[in-house]
């Protein structure tokens, strides 16, 4: 059996190849794409082959997408074929052989296949945004509105922050930020933004602020926008580190809690207070989908054709006002 499946082959390059699949064994499921979602920072930082990606081309990423199981090895028994299902660290392909345990059922009939793929995505904005223990009426921050950090200021003004203040450099993405709930929308190039954001919160900071960016500029701007005893998650990958921070003025003193936030971090098993496990996450994503408490059409700006996957991914490195939200149609391919 072929498969086609889009590869970054050489830094820079991406293409839509085909090749065979192999059996379905053991514990594995085989699961016929419908849509999976671009996460555009970490997909950009593995095309260019940045630092803190993995060594080597070609490379593969999709970790989140939605389809149909058509095969299950001998050892799976949580399910069949015919349900529909996530798949975690699955590939952009129509077809993803992964283990069971990295399959995840989609319980709710009124979700299209289009919003259930960016439910992972969806469940690291929410597994940052839970380290930073928001309580209802504190202020929050998100700095990045890609489709992580917008998310994760939706997930924000749901738990209850007041104001919800998101930072991006792209006007339209800041625009996004405000249709998605965001109280205000700032630009971090401007030399009063910490002024700003001072002036938002009664001179006091922020109190909780979601860094997804990845960017040391970014997590120099969040500590000087943060309030006493704030919590900042890094959620962001970052790539290039640097030491600009003055930890005792900046993080010491005013008792900053600064929390790796990386999405393999997460218990594997029991899910205990601000620390779900991905599988949790997800249901309660899917929930909030299927009440209407999430809203994706306000999220995902844009279906391409994997035919077109050349083309996509020279948007992705060099348009700085690439699409938040968007997703490959692999139903017909």
């Amino acid at each position: 059996m072929k498969r086609k499946i889009i590869e970054f082959t050489k830094p820079g390059f991406a293409e839509l190849r085909e090749e065979e699949l192999r059996e379905v064994t053991d514990d594995l499921v085989l699961v016929k794409t419908e849509f999976s979602a671009i996460s555009g920072g970490t997909e950009k930082a593995n095309l260019l082959g940045l630092p803190n990606t993995v060594s080597g081309f070609p490379r593969r990423l999709g970790y989140s997408s939605c389809g149909r199981v058509v095969k299950v090895g001998e050892k799976v028994t949580r399910f069949k074929e015919g349900d529909r299902v996530l798949v975690y660290h699955g590939h952009h392909t129509n077809y993803n052989l992964h283990h069971e345990r990295e399959i995840f059922l989609v319980p709710y009939d009124d979700i299209s296949s289009l919003d259930c793929s960016f439910v992972l995505i969806a469940a690291m904005g929410l597994g940052g945004l839970r380290k930073t223990r928001i309580e209802l009426g504190e202020s929050g921050m998100v700095f990045g509105m890609g489709i992580l950090g917008i998310f994760a200021l939706n997930f924000m003004k749901l738990s209850g922050a007041l104001p919800v203040i998101a930072a991006d450099l792209s006007e339209k993405r800041r625009a996004l930020a405000l249709e998605n709930g965001a109280d205000y929308a700032l630009n971090p190039m401007d030399e009063d933004f910490a002024d700003q954001v001072k002036k938002i919160t009664d001179g006091k900071g922020v109190n909780a602020i979601v860094e997804v960016t990845g960017s040391s500029k970014a997590m120099s701007d969040a500590l000087c926008c943060a309030s006493k005893q704030a919590r900042i998650a890094l959620l962001g990958c970052t790539r290039v580190s640097d030491c600009s921070v003055d930890y005792y003025s900046q993080v010491h003193c005013p008792g900053i809690q600064l929390i790796g936030a990386h999405n393999f971090v997460r218990p594997q098993v029991d899910s205990y207070p601000y620390h779900w496990t991905n599988l949790d996450d997800c249901n309660a994503i899917m929930k909030m989908m299927s009440t209407g408490r999430i809203d994706c059409k306000k999220i995902i700006t844009e279906v391409a054709s994997p035919a077109d996957a050349t083309k996509i991914y020279d948007r992705l490195i060099n348009d700085p006002d690439f699409p938040t939200g968007i997703a490959f149609d692999w139903r017909n391919v």
